[in-house]
């Protein structure tokens, strides 16, 4: 079932590259009493998600902030070390974005946004969105279906439903 507005988020452990490593993240903590907005993409270091996605998100997170956003978050089906790696490289790091690794697209697939693609290589990967979720519930919802486009899961817009 994909989830919708109104749903309470599914609790999840996701991964990102800290100091000593690899180290979890739940999900349910991040989301207790806070304004999260969260976005997923097909994959790092992948076209549209390089060059449009994360950029879009790298503009808007200060003026999200102002808005009243206590974190931004980028989960793709990727291993932690791989979103380190791209939030370096991309400059998330630098402006706090927060990169976490689905590496089995297990919580990707447990709200519903996962997708296949073999001619791309891409096998349980997640669909292009964006979601807005305050205290765990979902208040905005926005899916690009072509995941090669970026335009209702862009910052920008999501900026502009706040």
């Amino acid at each position: 079932m994909t989830i919708s507005i109104g749903d309470t988020l599914p609790g999840g452990t996701l991964l990102m590259l800290g100091a000593e490593g690899p180290q979890t993240v739940e999900l349910a903590d991040k989301f207790k009493g806070r304004k999260v907005v969260l976005f997923g993409l097909p994959g790092a270091y992948t076209g549209t998600c390089s060059t449009a996605h994360v950029p879009s998100f790298i503009r808007t997170k200060d003026a999200l902030a102002e808005k009243g956003v206590d974190e931004v978050i980028c989960v793709s089906v990727n291993d932690p070390f791989v979103m380190a790696a791209w939030a370096k490289d991309t400059g998330a790091d630098e402006v706090g974005l927060t990169m976490l690794g689905d590496a089995e697209g297990a919580w990707i697939k447990a709200i519903g946004m996962d997708f296949t693609a073999p001619p791309v290589g891409f096998f349980g990967r997640s669909k292009r969105f964006t979601l807005v979720a305050e205290d765990g519930v979902v208040t905005q919802l926005n899916v690009d279906e072509n995941p090669g486009v970026c335009e209702l899961s862009a910052g920008e817009t999501v900026l502009e439903q706040l």
